[in-house]
């Protein structure tokens, strides 16, 4: 067994018992493009060998979703299947796992008309929303994971030779997922107890508001009462760990709806939609976005925002060191699982129930009412820096450092 193969059959391990940590007996759902199909074969395997009932996978492939955006009419991006919607449902109720292996190129859709982008989001993102309560509520386990296409590794190594382009990116995604360990679970149980320990310190804080600082960025974020720090693993209502992104870096929280105020400005490119939005700045007032400005994707950026109501606010904020693995490989990878964990981010639309105190049992108005937004929306963006400062104020107004240099302060 080669290299590769040994690290990707260690991959296949991690996705199956960290990441969904399928439980015997129970059903797996995996979406996946085509250029995924050896990982998925082999994730499916492991999935059987742990007890999974059944694997379902979803393929999908870059080059028919383009010849769709380029020749399908206009008005049909405003109709998602129900009986992809029925799958999804019926499956989470069922207590299936959830897994994505995203491959898909940063650049898949540009030139596109981004109306038919907008159209589909808004169409999928509406026909999803009972799925996806389902996973923003951790109702169910779910993971994001990664494997490279030839476009993406393209886009990532355009200094390498073709052939070396996808071994190149595969090394960089064994070793953020930490697959290229010899024990990558147990490197895994560790990560998760670091992560865990910085979450318990920010709850026990308990901070009212975050102050954030850098060029470009003046922005302050109100948390609401009762909010809740995460990060690593989660909990599904069956009380069964799992980790929701592989790689992850982050701990994070829920903002106030209406809590934001100030000005942001992105640090890495966001792709989105098959196109990359890049150098843009966000400005908010009483927490709505009134203001986008972005040297490249401004349209697209606007589409995004302009998704439904929840999309004119944040949803999510997240704080990752500038000192931490993926950072520190000086790689961008133009695709927000990787690229979110190299840097504090921000979400534009929907926030977790999970990061509510008893926001798990809570209804839709229930979260709303405690300062939940709700979106058909979740995109992650970028805004870290080793320039970046964040300053905790409590409710008594005092201030606390918590991160320094784009580090952590404590």
């Amino acid at each position: 067994m080669t290299l590769f193969e040994k690290n990707l059959e260690k991959y296949a391990s991690l996705a199956v018992e960290v990441g969904v940590n399928i439980q015997p007996g129970q059903k797996l759902y995996i979406a996946a493009s085509i250029d995924s199909v050896e990982l998925v074969r082999l994730i499916t395997k492991k999935a059987y060998e742990v007890g999974a009932a059944q694997v379902f996978v979803d393929f999908s492939d870059d080059e028919i979703t383009r010849l769709r955006y380029e020749l399908a009419p206009k008005d049909s991006f405003d109709y998602f299947p129900s009986w992809k919607v029925q799958e999804r449902e019926l499956l989470a109720e069922e207590g299936a796992a959830f897994m994505s292996i995203i491959s898909q190129s940063p650049d898949l859709l540009k030139g596109v008309d981004t109306a038919k982008i907008a159209a589909f989001q808004k169409a999928s993102g509406q026909a999803l929303s009972k799925y996806r309560q389902y996973v923003q509520s951790d109702k169910i386990s779910w993971t994001v994971i990664a494997s490279p296409s030839k476009a993406w590794a393209n886009k990532v190594f355009p200094e390498l030779a073709e052939e070396e382009q996808v071994p190149a990116l595969w090394e960089a995604i064994f070793k953020a997922v930490r697959a290229d360990l010899e024990d990558p679970v147990a490197a895994w149980r560790e990560h998760d107890s670091l992560l865990h320990a910085k979450v318990d310190y920010l709850n026990n804080k308990n901070y009212q508001k975050l102050h954030y600082t850098a060029p470009g960025t003046d922005l302050v974020i109100e948390l609401p009462k009762g909010h809740l720090w995460c990060g690593a693993s989660s909990v599904n209502e069956k009380g069964e760990d799992f980790m929701a992104n592989m790689p992850t870096e982050e701990v994070f929280t829920v903002p106030l709806k209406t809590g934001v105020e100030g000005y942001v400005a992105s640090s890495k490119p966001l792709s989105y939609g098959g196109n990359i939005i890049d150098n843009f700045t966000i400005t908010f007032e009483k927490g709505r976005i009134i203001k986008v400005e972005a040297e490249q994707g401004q349209k697209v950026l606007e589409n995004l925002v302009a998704t439904d109501e929840g999309s004119h606010y944040l949803g999510e904020v997240a704080l990752v060191p500038h000192d931490s693995p993926i950072s520190n490989s000086n790689l961008l990878f133009y695709n927000t699982l990787f690229d979110e964990n190299a840097s504090n981010h921000l979400a534009i639309g929907s926030a977790y129930a999970f990061c509510l105190e008893g926001g798990k049992k809570m209804s839709r108005e229930e979260l709303a009412e405690n300062g939940l937004n709700e979106s058909i929306t979740h995109v992650d963006f970028m805004i870290g820096s080793d320039k970046m400062n964040i300053d905790g104020i409590k409710e008594d107004g005092t201030t606390e450092p918590i991160f320094r240099d784009g580090n952590w302060a404590f």
